[in-house]
């Protein structure tokens, strides 16, 4: 993941949640209150990552972590690669809610972060259905073999998400998905001036033009761009 500019934090009476600049904070807060709260251990990884790291804006959040755990459960995947683990609250709210034979992939380059994650993890009944793997996530994704894969969640380096989304459509099976993050990038795709934003604007692209697949584009918090392959 790339680190991002400190997200907003209500109080505690309100609760503690994830916000991004793209929608209205009274929408984003009202979006939150109304979504079925995550297990007790997402909403500790919420806290903690709200509360003791440098960039919290990296963080998944409620509402995005139940519309996973939705796309898992309407879709039946049961392989998924979770490019980007940071704290490790993507990848465990999907295991949790994948059948038993289900498995959870999940790729970190940062060892700080994977060390996090992985402490959570250990903590989870869902520890079983996650591996986590620490290195380069483009090296890891070349290593896995063609069309076994469900569905893939891309949350990581702006500047290789085209390479990732390659990467994803070669490993996805026909009907398989593509969740992307931060598709509006802050909205700096409009104008884009600094080589992420020109990363994400051209990975959009990228996407639109592509006939292998079918696309939704969603403005929920930072963006996800929603692609099924053919």
């Amino acid at each position: 993941m790339t680190d991002r500019k400190p997200a907003g934090r209500s109080d505690k009476a309100a609760g503690i949640f994830c916000f991004m600049d793209m929608v209205a904070r009274e929408a984003e807060k009202y979006a939150a209150e109304h979504t079925t709260p995550m297990s007790a251990l997402l909403e500790e990884i919420e806290t903690y990552t709200l509360t003791e790291t440098s960039f919290p804006g990296m963080l998944t959040g409620r509402v995005e972590g139940r519309f996973l755990q939705t796309i898992v459960l309407l879709s039946g995947a049961r392989h998924i690669v979770d490019i980007g683990t940071f704290t490790g609250y993507s990848a465990l709210a999907m295991a949790e809610v994948l059948l038993s034979e289900g498995e959870v992939l999940t790729i970190e380059h940062n060892a700080d972060h994977a060390k996090i994650a992985q402490g959570f993890f250990d903590r989870s009944s869902s520890r079983p259905r996650i591996t986590l793997q620490t290195g380069d996530a483009l090296d890891v994704l070349r290593t896995l073999p063609d069309a076994k894969t469900d569905l893939v969640f891309i949350d990581a380096d702006k500047r290789d998400y085209s390479a990732y989304y390659e990467e994803a459509m070669r490993m996805l099976r026909p009907g398989g998905l593509i969740l992307a993050d931060n598709a509006l990038w802050y909205g700096r795709i409009f104008d884009p001036k600094d080589d992420d934003s020109r990363a994400m604007a051209a990975f959009n692209e990228l996407v639109k033009a592509d006939n292998r697949a079918d696309k939704l584009f969603l403005t929920i918090r930072d963006g996800i761009y929603l692609i099924r392959k053919h």
